[in-house]
């Protein structure tokens, strides 16, 4: 985790010499960005199971205290019933900020999120629509909790026109685009890598702000190949980096930041740049969005490309338990498809 926090702490640096800045993880990043959200806006909502108590990463502790029951509180183990009544919340006016415990609990909500919370401006031909809606998940590996604390769902939703999907990779990052999130006028999905709730710790200014939704962020300039990753994986794509700067190797890190509307020009420009691309993410290789990723490439860089564009993602078989580093998008894993395209 020490390139988690490298990365972190060198992102936050420009809007430290704005701003005071504090050193926090991410969990306290997202506590900041969701009490602002309340502070800022008396008829936005935080909800979900065991959200009142503080939830069960603890990001929503202790705003229920500051802004009281009616705003901050608890619903059942319902998913698909605590979407719907935030559709409800939002046709009325309201900012809602609804948790889905764990993101692999997110399949009985999915019939609202695609039909109703998706659709909603386009079937009323915008009289009403889910814009304020935001719904925030913990996702990916954690390092034990198998097949179904582990997942990593975007690309279920990346089919659906009318959602916004976000995962940060820090701190800085996830206070940034959260505020983002809950401005945006459109549906957000909110994707949290939980290992780096604690593990990602950097500086975070003190005061508001927002990181732009749809912008890739370049972590590292370079002249070979193009690493194009997010989340959890941003890290592990910096240490292939530095792997294969000891090769004579020189990467280009790209955090996509935001898979839908994901920043094609950033993209676009770097594989033009370097003429190799290895995209990597931990759900599974088949339809998952590297392939998505990969297929636009080909069609705006197949002029460029000097190699095949490769794929490092997790297997495609359920998440494991015992063998969890067997399936993941590894640091070695990375480094082998990096010597593997510069020397096709």
């Amino acid at each position: 985790m020490q390139a988690v926090r490298r990365q972190a702490a060198a992102s936050a640096k420009l809007a430290a010499r704005r701003w005071g800045s504090t050193e926090i993880n991410m969990c306290t990043a997202i506590n900041h960005a969701m009490r602002d959200a309340l502070k800022r806006n008396d008829k936005t909502v935080l909800y979900g199971e065991d959200v009142g108590f503080g939830g069960v990463f603890r990001c929503s502790v202790g705003l229920r205290d500051q802004f009281g029951k009616d705003r901050v509180f608890n619903t059942p183990v319902n998913e698909q019933g605590l979407i719907a009544f935030g559709v409800g919340l939002c046709v009325a006016g309201y900012d809602v900020i609804a948790e889905i415990q764990f993101a692999d609990y997110i399949f009985p909500a999915f019939d609202q999120i695609v039909n109703e919370v998706a659709k909603y401006r386009y079937r009323t031909s915008s009289t009403w629509n889910c814009g304020g809606m935001v719904i925030r998940a913990p996702c990916s590996a954690v390092g034990h909790g198998s097949m179904y604390h582990s997942q990593s769902v975007e690309a279920f939703f990346s089919h659906c026109p009318g959602l916004t999907i976000v995962i940060p990779r820090g701190p800085y990052q996830a206070k940034g685009l959260l505020t983002a999130a809950v401005k945006e006028r459109n549906p957000v999905l909110f994707f949290e890598p939980k290992i780096l709730y604690r593990n990602s710790v950097g500086e975070v200014p003190d005061e508001e702000y927002s990181l732009p939704i749809g912008q890739a962020d370049v972590v590292r300039s370079g002249t070979d190949i193009t690493f194009i990753g997010w989340g959890t994986q941003v890290a592990k794509m910096l240490t292939a980096a530095d792997e294969l700067a000891g090769k004579d190797i020189s990467i280009e890190v790209i955090d996509l930041q935001t898979i839908v509307p994901w920043d094609v020009e950033t993209v676009t420009a770097s594989v033009k740049k370097t003429g190799r691309c290895v995209i990597t993410h931990e759900a599974p290789v088949t339809s998952g969005f590297g392939a998505e990723l990969s297929a636009s490439i080909q069609e705006r860089c197949f002029l460029h490309l000097e190699a095949p564009i490769s794929r490092v993602c997790g297997q495609d078989t359920h998440f494991p338990l015992a063998f969890e580093e067997f399936y993941l998008p590894s640091v070695p894993r990375l480094v082998e498809a990096g010597e593997k395209v510069m020397h096709f």
